[in-house]
């Protein structure tokens, strides 16, 4: 191979390796302080949370999902960062791993969420009206019911009926939320019969069928958070050789020509200098 092709394709190899390096650590440094947010702001929940009545169920507990999911962050991410920074192929090939890893495990959840369509909406179902009894304790559950029953004008979990759960609503209860459903319920513009005055249909549905009114949405949400997951290419595939090494940093083997013969020439080199070790 001429010297000037030979210097060319080092060229591009290194070149291609910078830019996989400069990919991956801006991603993984993206990630890492989001994880890093993310965990601040469910410790500072969980912290605020223990000051009232909590919920014994992990499931509706935002902070202590908040807390895991950022941890997990925190942790892939910063592996991913080290693994650019300092061209350690181990660190690479775990931060590969681990995202491979979390990619199946998101698959097969969604995989399996959609074939048991009916028991995944009961077992949402459950703990809602679980999350309901403790509604006025705590606060976590509180905020983020208020906000879907408000954005997506429904009422309960199932359907309305789901607030007779509570103590306060229950109908054998004194006082006057008896019978009744908080206010983000509530129609603005009330009228006389309870489907006019409240939101009937459960908010489990509600939420289920704005996620299929907008599946294009979705679908690029998706694409955006499980593309970036797909396993790196090593940029030390761009630079190794699987030649034995030679002095110069050059492979040399055989080309052959279609009339017989052949010559040496340098086809790959070894490493490129800052190559992952």
């Amino acid at each position: 191979m001429p010297r000037g092709d030979s210097e060319q394709v080092r060229y591009c190899a290194r070149l291609s390796y910078l830019w996989l390096k400069f990919s991956l650590t801006i991603y993984s440094t993206v990630f890492w302080l989001i994880g890093a947010l993310v965990l601040s702001v469910g410790i500072y929940a969980e912290v605020e949370r223990q000051k009232y009545k909590t919920l014994e169920s992990a499931f509706l507990a935002p902070a202590i999902i908040l807390i895991l999911l950022g941890v997990i962050m925190f942790i892939v991410s910063f592996i991913g960062v080290l693994a650019s920074l300092r061209d350690n192929l181990c660190l690479l090939q775990s931060f590969m791993y681990i995202l491979g890893i979390c990619l199946i495990i998101e698959l097969i959840g969604g995989v399996v969420a959609l074939i048991f369509r009916n028991q995944t909406i009961d077992f949402l179902n459950d703990n809602i009206r679980r999350g309901i009894e403790n509604y006025y304790d705590d606060l976590d559950f509180k905020n983020i019911m208020d906000f879907v029953q408000k954005e997506f004008k429904c009422c309960g979990g199932e359907d309305y009926r789901d607030w007779s759960k509570n103590q306060y609503h229950d109908c054998s209860a004194p006082g006057p939320l008896a019978c009744g459903v908080p206010y983000t319920c509530c129609f603005r513009n009330t009228r006389l019969s309870v489907q006019d005055v409240i939101y009937v249909r459960g908010c489990t549905n509600a939420v289920l069928i704005w996620f299929m009114d907008n599946y294009t949405i979705m679908a690029g949400l998706l694409l955006g958070i499980l593309l970036p997951q797909r396993p790196p290419r090593s940029p030390a595939a761009l630079t190794a050789c699987p030649f034995s090494s030679v002095p110069g940093g050059a492979a040399d083997v055989p080309v052959h020509h279609p009339g017989g013969g052949h010559h040496h020439g340098a086809l790959c080199h070894r490493r490129a200098p800052g190559a992952w070790r």
